[in-house]
């Protein structure tokens, strides 16, 4: 039998006394797609970074190609061949795409000078191998989520690599651009590259892997091959007990319109003329291609984008929101897809989170009440089950979907009436899914109107009163009831709303 590519030996992480990870034992071989799941938390994320050099080992032993590696580190894992592709972005946003692919791996035409043409050059065929469309000299800050996810993958496939790490890399990417990924995964294994794929999203591991390695509570549970093991059979492993139906049940909207939008446009020309409306206790999903305009829209409407046209009221009264300070103070909240970038700030600790919009309401006589916001923050760790070391954690001590929901609760926070979610399950695992969700139909419950944005279709048609279908800036149509199907939303998202009748 042949020498397997990596092999762990009791391999076990603690953090400060605390064990988060306990004699791991794998072998995983040249060639294989090997899918490795769990809850948030589980102790994946600490697995790859003892893998890939981030993080020592308390305890345990590491092979790679036969040979134990002692003194493992990022540097050294990339010169034996490992390369990872992160959950969070980990590239520079005043560089360009290229810049950012060839970072401190630069083509040099001599000693003194950069050789930017090659470095272009390679950048446009790693973009057309992924068939994405992006411009070598994009700057990163400038591109979307999906298309800095595209960036990632392209770093780390940029080197001739042995074993690629690749951790959630479908989460912001279109049904399209993932069967481009798998088409490339199964090139690269039948190269003999081996690829370890973490994903909470369990159609795709059983889809692409061969074999997947379940985690729970840093223990070991299972290893099994994907032919042989159902979704449902996975979930269950990952949480420990059996899971119920995923989505609540929906309920109804409880009167009229709390929000209208007639016309709106972005002066950047993403979101032309959008009209809808929103009634109060409603869910109204928004479905769309990435790049479609459903952030930007959300945007725009809280004054993040600069309107150019079009009318926003809330209530029957019109509403002038230049500004996300304006449109707290009109009852709007929104949760964004980026939590790294734009939802917290994880060098903070909890609490500093939790009151970063609503500050004032923990101000007396020009101080913050640190009693105050610590004593909310412990009622909100307890009814949303935020799972953290301690009430004075910093975030990035958290797993995401921890950190996620820190985020949602800093917006809900701001007692808001109206609440726009964009990609709020976005890359946690499917227990947190469920949280998530039965958190907002507990909001809808209770008279709050929500705007919900995911790129999940199961998603958008389980959670939704109504959907409402962007295409190229535009609401291309507004689905309800029994139309609320995959077939006529992408038919909308895709121009082929004729076929949607």
């Amino acid at each position: 039998m042949a020498e397997p590519l990596v092999k762990t030996e009791n391999i076990a992480k603690e953090f400060s006394g605390v064990r988060v990870l306990n004699d791991i034992n794998i072998e995983i071989e040249k060639g294989e797609i090997f899918g490795l799941i769990g809850e948030n938390g589980a102790g994946k994320s600490t697995l790859i970074k003892i893998i890939n050099g981030i993080y020592q080992p308390t305890e345990g032993r590491f092979f790679f190609e036969g040979e134990e590696v002692e003194k493992m580190d990022p540097f050294r894992a990339k010169e034996i061949g490992i390369s990872t592709i992160p959950q969070e972005f980990n590239l520079v946003d005043h560089l360009n795409v290229y810049e950012n692919i060839f970072l401190g791996q630069e083509y040099k035409k001599n000693a003194m000078l950069l050789d930017q043409k090659r470095m272009k050059e390679l950048t446009r065929e790693l973009m057309d191998e992924l068939e994405a469309d992006i411009s070598p000299e994009d700057q990163i800050g400038e591109i979307s989520v999906a298309q800095k996810q595209m960036v990632e993958i392209a770093k780390a496939i940029a080197y001739e690599s042995k074993l690629l790490i690749m951790d959630e890399p479908t989460t912001v990417l279109t049904s399209n651009e993932i069967e481009v990924l798998f088409s490339l995964m199964k090139d690269l294994s039948d190269q003999g590259v081996t690829i370890v794929y973490i994903s909470h999203k369990l159609r795709e591991i059983k889809k692409i892997c061969d074999r997947v390695m379940v985690l729970r509570d840093g223990e070991f549970i299972a290893l099994e091959p994907t032919d042989e093991v159902t979704e449902h059979e996975m979930a269950n492993m990952m949480v420990g007990r059996e899971l119920n139906q995923m989505f609540p049940e929906i309920t109804s909207p409880k009167g009229e319109p709390v929000l209208e939008v007639e016309d709106l446009s972005s002066k950047d020309g993403r979101v032309k003329n959008a009209s809808f409306h929103l009634n109060k206790g409603e869910i109204l999903g928004f479905a769309g291609l990435v790049g479609a305009g459903r952030t930007e829209l959300a945007e725009t409407i809280i004054g993040i984008r600069e309107k150019s046209g079009g009318k926003i009221s809330i209530k029957g009264e019109e509403k002038k929101i230049p500004s996300p300070r304006h449109a707290v103070e009109n009852g709007l909240a929104y949760l964004p897809e980026d939590r790294q970038s734009t939802g917290i700030i994880t060098s903070f600790e909890v609490p500093e989170n939790v009151t970063l919009i609503s500050l004032r309401k923990y101000i007396k006589n020009f101080l913050i009440s640190q009693r105050k916001e610590r004593n909310r923050t412990e009622e909100y760790i307890d009814e949303f089950n935020i799972q953290v070391p301690s009430v004075d954690a910093r975030l990035e001590t958290l797993s995401g979907g921890n950190q996620q929901k820190v985020s949602l609760v800093k917006s809900l926070d701001t007692e808001p009436e109206i609440f726009i979610f964009d990609e709020p399950t976005r890359g946690i695992d499917v227990s947190a899914k469920m949280d998530i969700f039965n958190f907002i139909n507990e909001l809808v419950r209770s008279g709050i109107s929500v705007i919900f944005i995911s790129s999940e279709l199961e998603e958008i048609i389980g959670m939704s009163n109504r959907v409402a279908v962007m295409r190229e800036g535009k609401i291309s149509g507004i689905l309800k009831g029994d139309e609320i199907t995959e077939e006529k939303i992408m038919y909308h998202a895709t121009g082929l709303e004729a076929r949607a009748v």
